[in-house]
Formats: C-alpha cells, sequence, structure tokens
C-alpha cells in the first residue's frame, strides 16, 4: 500500500497540479487547472487522485529530502560553496544573509507556498465530490495537515507571512500584507486540531495519521514554549497510541529504504516524504540528484569536527571525564550513534557486496555524512541515481520521546522520573544501548535542560533539525559565532538573523509584503 501510494503521487501530480519546475513565478505557486475543476471532482477516485498531487508537493526542495541542508546552517555541518543544489547556501552561515540571495532563501520561501496553494485548491473542490462526509473530512483533514506543516515551516523561518486561506486566482488577490507571527501560529495549530479530530489513529502507511498531526503540534507548540499545552498533547499522545509508534530495533536502518520498508524499523516513523526508485526517486526535481550522491558521492554538506566531538563514550561520560578517551584513537568507544551518523577519518564504507566505496569527493573537515547515505547502493553513479529514494522523516517516535523530556522538565520545578524514562528509553533502543541518564549529575531543571538538548543533536544530528532547535532556544547568536569554517571565517549569526529576509523578487511581487528587521 505504501509503494501504491508513491506511486500514485508521481503519476497523477503532473496532472492535477500542474509544474513543480523550481523558479519565482508566481503561477507555478498555483496548481495548474489542466483538468477542468467542472469535470474532475466527480468521484472519490478524482479525490484521491487530487490528494496524491498535493502530497507530491512535499518532494520540493525543504520539504523534501534537501531538508537535510538545514544543519548546514547549524553548529552541526559545513556545506561545501560549490553545492549545486541550493544555491548560494553556504554563504548564509558568515554573514551573507541578505534579500538579494538567491536560490536558498527563495526556495525555503516559495516552496511552502506551492504546497499550501495545492492544499487550498483541493479544500475548495473537494465539496464537489460525492463523497461520504465521514471520508470527505479525513481528506480534508490530511490537505489541512500538510498545510500546516508547511505554514510552520514559513513562521519558523520569516516570521509572519501571509495566510492564504483559499486558493487565489489572481495576482491581485495575491498581493496581501503578511499576518502577525501570533496569527499564523494559531491558523497553524486551527489546522492541525481539525487534523488530530478527523485522521484515522492508526500507524503511518503513507497518509498522515492522528499521530502525525499530534506530534507536529507538540513541535509547534514547544517551538513557542508552550509547555504545558505540549505536554498535555505529548501525553495524550503517547498513551492512546500503544501498538501504532515505537523505537526502531535499527538506528541506522531508518534511513535506508530496505529498513523503511521493514514492520521493524519503520514504527518509528511517524510522517515522512516518501519517494520510489525508479518510477519517483529523490532525483525527480531538475537540479537535485538524490542522497547518495550528493553526501556520499559529492560530499556537499561536511559534519563539524565540534558534532563529532559532542558524543558521549560508551560510558555515558563526556571524553574528557572517560577512561575510555584514547587520543590516538578519539571516535572509538564512542556513542554508537557517531558511528552510524559520521563517516569518521579513516573510515572506509562498504556496499552490500563487501567492496570498499572510496570515490567521495574530498572534505575540508575530514568528516562525511553516513546518515541517509544507503551504501547498499553504491558504487554511486548518476545512473543509479534512479534508484536513490529514502524517505525524509519529518517526524519519528524519538521526536515524541525527547519532546516531551524537553516540555515536561519545563512545567516542573524539579525533574522527576517521567522526564528521565523518556530520554533513557531513547538513549537504550537496541544497537544503541547508551547508559541512562545520571540523575544525581543533572538534578535541577537547568542541568538537565542542558543534556536534553544535548541529546536532541546527538539523536537527530544531520537530519535538518538543529538549525531550528538553535533557533527556538535562543542560542544560535551564541553557538554559531563559536565555529568557523575550514577556511578559518567565522560563522555569523546576528540577532536579527533569527529570521530570514524575504527575497527581493517576493516584495516586488507583493508590494503589500514589508521586509522583516534587519535587512533594508
Amino acid at each position: 500500500m505504501r509503494h501504491t501510494f508513491k506511486i500514485a503521487c508521481v503519476l497523477t501530480a503532473s496532472i492535477l497540479l500542474g509544474s513543480t519546475a523550481c523558479n519565482d513565478d508566481f503561477l507555478d505557486r498555483n496548481p495548474l487547472n489542466s483538468v477542468s475543476s467542472q469535470i474532475f471532482w466527480a468521484s472519490e477516485a478524482d479525490v484521491q487522485t487530487g490528494l496524491a498531487g498535493v502530497y507530491s508537493r512535499l518532494q520540493q526542495n525543504f520539504l523534501g529530502y534537501e531538508r537535510v541542508y538545514l544543519d548546514g546552517l547549524s553548529d552541526n555541518a559545513y556545506l561545501d560553496p560549490g553545492n549545486g543544489n541550493q544555491a548560494n547556501m553556504q554563504i548564509l552561515t558568515t554573514g551573507g544573509i541578505n534579500a538579494g540571495v538567491t536560490g536558498a532563501i527563495a526556495n525555503m520561501y516559495s516552496s511552502p507556498y506551492r504546497a499550501i496553494s495545492s492544499c487550498n485548491y483541493f479544500l475548495d473542490n473537494i465539496d464537489k465530490a460525492p463523497v461520504s462526509e465521514e471520508n470527505k473530512n479525513k481528506y480534508k483533514a490530511e490537505a489541512r495537515f500538510i498545510r500546516a506543516l508547511s505554514y510552520f515551516d514559513l513562521v519558523q523561518l520569516f516570521g509572519g507571512v501571509p495566510i492564504y486561506k483559499n486558493y487565489f486566482k489572481s495576482l491581485e488577490e495575491y498581493k496581501i500584507a503578511k499576518s502577525s507571527q501570533e496569527e499564523v501560529y494559531a491558523f497553524i495549530e486551527e489546522d492541525l486540531d481539525f487534523a488530530i479530530q478527523y485522521l484515522p489513529n492508526t500507524k503511518y502507511n503513507g497518509h498522515a495519521v492522528k499521530g502525525s498531526a499530534q506530534g507536529i503540534k507538540a513541535r509547534v507548540l514547544v517551538t513557542q514554549q508552550k509547555w504545558s499545552q505540549a505536554v498535555t498533547v505529548l501525553e495524550d499522545l503517547m498513551s492512546n497510541s500503544s501498538g501504532l509508534f515505537a523505537l526502531s530495533n535499527n538506528y541506522a536502518a531508518l534511513f535506508t529504504s530496505a529498513g523503511q520498508a521493514n514492520a521493524a524499523v519503520n514504527s518509528e516513523i511517524m510522517f515522512s516524504t516518501q519517494y520510489l526508485g525508479p518510477v519517483n526517486p529523490q532525483r525527480i526535481r531538475p537540479g537535485a540528484a538524490g542522497m547518495n550522491i550528493e553526501l556520499g558521492w559529492w560530499s556537499l554538506m561536511q559534519p563539524y569536527k565540534d558534532l563529532a566531538d559532542d558524543y558521549e563514550m560508551k560510558d555515558g561520560l563526556p571524553a574528557n571525564e572517560s577512561s575510555l578517551f584514547d587520543p590516538a584513537n578519539p571516535y572509538a568507544n564512542r556513542d554508537p550513534r557517531l558511528d552510524l551518523t559520521v563517516r569518521l577519518p579513516g573510515e572506509v564504507w562498504r556496499n552490500a557486496s563487501g567492496a570498499a566505496w572510496t570515490d567521495s569527493y574530498t572534505t575540508a573537515t575530514g568528516f562525511l555524512v553516513e546518515k541517509y547515505v544507503d551504501l547498499a547502493k553504491a558504487p554511486f553513479t548518476s545512473a543509479t541515481a534512479t534508484t536513490t529514494d529514502q524517505d525524509y522523516i519529518h517526524l519519528r517516535y524519538a521526536d515524541i520521546l525527547l519532546m516531551y523530556a524537553e516540555a515536561k522538565n519545563e512545567v516542573l520545578a524539579v525533574p522527576d522520573q517521567s522526564v528521565y524514562s523518556a530520554i533513557n528509553q531513547v538513549r537504550s533502543r537496541p544497537g544503541i544501548n547508551m547508559p541512562p541518564v545520571d540523575q544525581q549529575k543533572y538534578n535541577t531543571k537547568e542541568k538537565l535542560r542542558d543534556y536534553i538538548r544535548h541529546e536532541f543533536r546527538v539523536e537527530f544530528a544531520l537530519e535538518g533539525q538543529r538549525y531550528n532547535d538553535l533557533k527556538r532556544w535562543k542560542i544560535a547568536h551564541i553557538k554559531l559565532p563559536l565555529l568557523k569554517t575550514p577556511s578559518n571565517t567565522p560563522l555569523v549569526f546576528n540577532e536579527n538573523n533569527y529570521l530570514l529576509p524575504f527575497a527581493l523578487s517576493e516584495l516586488l511581487n507583493n508590494p503589500q509584503l514589508k521586509q522583516n528587521p534587519g535587512y533594508n
């Protein structure tokens, strides 16, 4: 069923939604009406086709696998300046954030709006179809979930943005002022509440389910530091989803095609952008080549030593406190997640037949990305890009546990056992088996807060989450300037950089849109 849905997405997206080319043209944000709305919405099959087209929007830029590159805006990784996939992205880390930057910033803004326009088109037309009220609400809930996910991206990156609740048919309808950040969050929560009410409480199967919406709502709430509300949502999710979601029994396999097709592995996945080679691989967008080639061969993102050094030793102690640390072999005896996430100096990659893969481009940091690189498909070539189809995971059960630990710790005066238990479940998963949190050492809210943030970093490293985490914790301006690029250029993150600028093309298209502070 999962693969059938993936194929349906790519086969129907071009029919209903038109071009997905990456450019700044206003019309590309709207589903092209290549199928008349008067004849298309004639059956439930039409509705399902339209919904598949909506889901296909998640394959564009940072809504899909290219989201991992957001770690290159953090203290986790360095982006190769020659990255042709997301042009000019690396200069955003060294003081080059401005409205004139093309490429990455434009894509961060336009791709979510393409998804939103597709959602609005679907929502504006679904009532024409002869579908039962129950099914109609479920389909609407899926579209509203994706719309919420898209607006959540926009508000985290740009703050207040224009809210479009319906499909706009002309450029004049597009020209509206941005809503406040608070209004955008309120709209996101409204969409997610509808999704939680009408999505089925089942295992994730490629379509958003109730747990998907609850998990994203929890992330929306912790981002706003609405700790008590987040705890309520997370406790409800954890208590009513028994048998639906669980930590994977294989951390590395979570990020490979074969692993994601395995029930014992994919039980952790709660929502993802899906691909399927060779019909619908990651290379489907012009300019994209997929994670195996972009990360494993071209080395477009390279982890910093600062990330590798942050992993504990296997005894649960930092390197400078552990008897296991060997200066001559500094990354031996570390938290197993390090070697499953990062290709370490001197490490030899081997494919399924045992042959070494040694053709990766040189790394300037000494490290390469291993997470999401599917070595079973090596050697990587332009031809094999058609089989690069690891799903990008937006939400997994480890998120739920660590968000719960974070929110509950903020609510309590002193951390209780439920906080430690949630962290320990993530640390003790099969194959990782890290020791429990030292409750005597991390015995205050403040100490445990820092430890939870550390756990977020190592658990989700190179998945594209760190950048938004640093911003929501309001520590990006403290952490990032401590690092330098391989060319010895200091990283720059000023107070105004907590929001990105709107691209000049967007300001020209919509004169009602006012630039964010610090970029005029």
